[in-house]
Formats: structure tokens, sequence, C-alpha cells
């Protein structure tokens, strides 16, 4: 089957081209567990790599040899894409999605080996098994990491809790935590940002810094970081603040410039009429967001 065809109940692979390569990445729709399909804040997340790693904090001189851990991976988009800029990934997810993710991560890193007279500057990619809140399995991927990153990991609100703690038990003071969220439930949604504010700092990524084809009003993306509170005896704490951003990088500063999340969040109200582009024409990735948007009008409709 053509890898490029789109994400429909009958596709078994969707490709996606990132820093130079062609990922073909392998999913089973039909599934039960949503872990084995490719959900699209994934492709966000990527290619939101891929446009911010010239400079900053994602540019492979800097990013190269960090740890990384996925949580969710899924079929493992995510995750191959922090190894192509460099770093040392473990891919983590239930046991009975971890066959598929391992076929992922052994033909793409055989693809890209095979096919790219640069591919030394590929990292590392295992895989793992980790349910969320297991301190067997967290303590045996050998935390702290350097940056965890999860997408479309949250869809119910019993999952926040264990999401968070395990989290929490991965992260040290200088992680930094990555989350790409498609909004389907604004109930699930304000209760997760209001759950990750009470132990992080949850910055917004603006839509300015993502790719400007794969973004969408509904996909949001997330930097975040530990609360630290600043010892204040010695010196004000305006003047440490103002100390630790001229140390930061430029896209750290233009992140801080964004501020903390704010309660009110961006609109997510698109109608169908406005994704389809003048020619009439539609390539895959706006296809498949007017599939989604499709099922989630369609949602609550009962068929009697």
């Amino acid at each position: 089957m053509d890898p490029d065809r789109l994400n429909t109940p009958s596709t078994s692979a969707i490709a996606i081209k990132a820093f130079g390569h062609r990922l073909h990445i392998s999913q089973d729709p039909n599934s039960k567990h949503l872990g084995m399909t490719v959900w699209d804040a994934s492709m966000v997340l990527v290619k939101y790599l891929e446009k911010n790693s010239r400079k900053g904090r994602f540019n492979p001189a800097k990013i190269k040899g960090k740890r990384v851990i996925e949580l969710g991976a899924g079929c493992g988009l995510a995750g191959l894409g922090m190894a192509l800029l460099g770093c040392d990934v473990i891919l983590t997810d239930q046991l009975e999605v971890l066959p598929l993710l391992a076929r992922n991560v052994d033909r793409n890193k055989s693809w890209i080996s095979q096919g790219s007279s640069d591919s030394g500057s590929f990292g590392s990619v295992s895989v793992a098994e980790l349910d969320w809140g297991n301190k067997t399995q967290i303590d045996a991927v050998g935390p702290p990491f350097d940056y965890i990153i999860g997408t479309d990991v949250v869809y119910a609100e019993h999952l926040l809790e264990p999401l968070i703690e395990t989290i929490l038990a991965l992260s040290g003071p200088r992680t930094i935590i990555l989350i790409g969220h498609e909004i389907r439930s604004t109930t699930v949604h304000e209760q997760m940002i209001e759950m990750l504010k009470n132990n992080f700092i949850v910055r917004s990524i603006p839509k300015s810094k993502m790719d400007i084809k794969y973004q969408h009003p509904s996909i949001q993306l997330y930097m975040m970081e530990l609360k630290v509170q600043p010892k204040c005896n010695s010196e004000p704490c305006e003047t440490i603040k103002l100390k630790e951003l001229s140390h930061a990088s430029d896209e750290e500063k233009e992140a801080c410039d964004c501020g903390e999340m704010h309660n009110g969040e961006p609109s997510t109200a698109v109608e169908l009429k406005d994704l389809v582009p003048q020619n009439g024409k539609l390539d895959d990735w706006e296809i498949r967001r007017c599939g989604a948007m499709a099922a989630r009008l369609l949602r609550d409709v009962k068929f009697t």
C-alpha cells in the first residue's frame, strides 16, 4: 500500500518528510488500542522541531546526546523526530503497543542508515514498557531525562493524575517537557492545564513558531519545566529572574515573552469551509484535518 495514502481505516502506513528524511510509520487504525494510530499532534510536534532546529535549544549541535523519553509513544513518530536531532531516545508505551512500535523503529533506522550520507547524526532509539505510575518500570528507564515528550496522550480525565505523577518521577530540575494536545474535550483540556500548572511552568507555543502547514487551531503545543522556588534571601527575586533570562537561548526568551499559560485558551472554532483552499484541492494534511473536524461534528449525533 502506498505510504502516502490518507489516514483512513484502510491505511496501514503514513509517510512524512522531516529533517531531510522520509519517515514511514506503520499503524493499525482498526485496532481497539488508540496507541496504534498516528495522531496529528505528533506530526505537528515533529514539524515544529524541524522548523526550530536551525537555532535555539533544538539545534542539533546543542541537543545532540540529550536523553529523551516519550510517553505514550504509540507508533513512535515524535520520538523518531528527536532521534533525528541526535538525541538518545526511549520510546515507551503499554505492552501490547510495543511490537508495532519496535517495528517502526527498526525499519526507519534501517532506511535512514542506508539512504543518507549524514545518518551518523541520528541518535539512538530504544523501546520500553511503561505503564504510568508503575515505579518499577519508571526506575528501569533511568530518570531523570533532559526532555520528556508526549503527543495526544490524554483523552479522559482519569488519565491525568497518573500521567502527571509519571512526568514528575521522570523529571529533574532542568528537564524540559514538550506536550502536543488536540482539544477534543474542553473539560479534559482545561483540567489538564490546571493540574499541570500546579507543578510546572506551562507555556503555550505560538502558532508562528510552528510549521506553516502542519498546524491547526485545535492542536496546541506546550513547553513546560518544573516550578522552582527561588532563594530570595541574598538578593531580590526579580534580580534572580533577570539573571536566569539573560543566560537563556533566543527561543527560551521568546517563550518567556509569551508568558505563562493564561486561563483563556485559543479559540478552536473553525469551519470546514475555512480549510478548503480557493482552488478546491486539498493535500493530505488538509484532508486529515477535515476528517478530524467532521468526526468531531458527528461525535454526538445518534442515528436511529
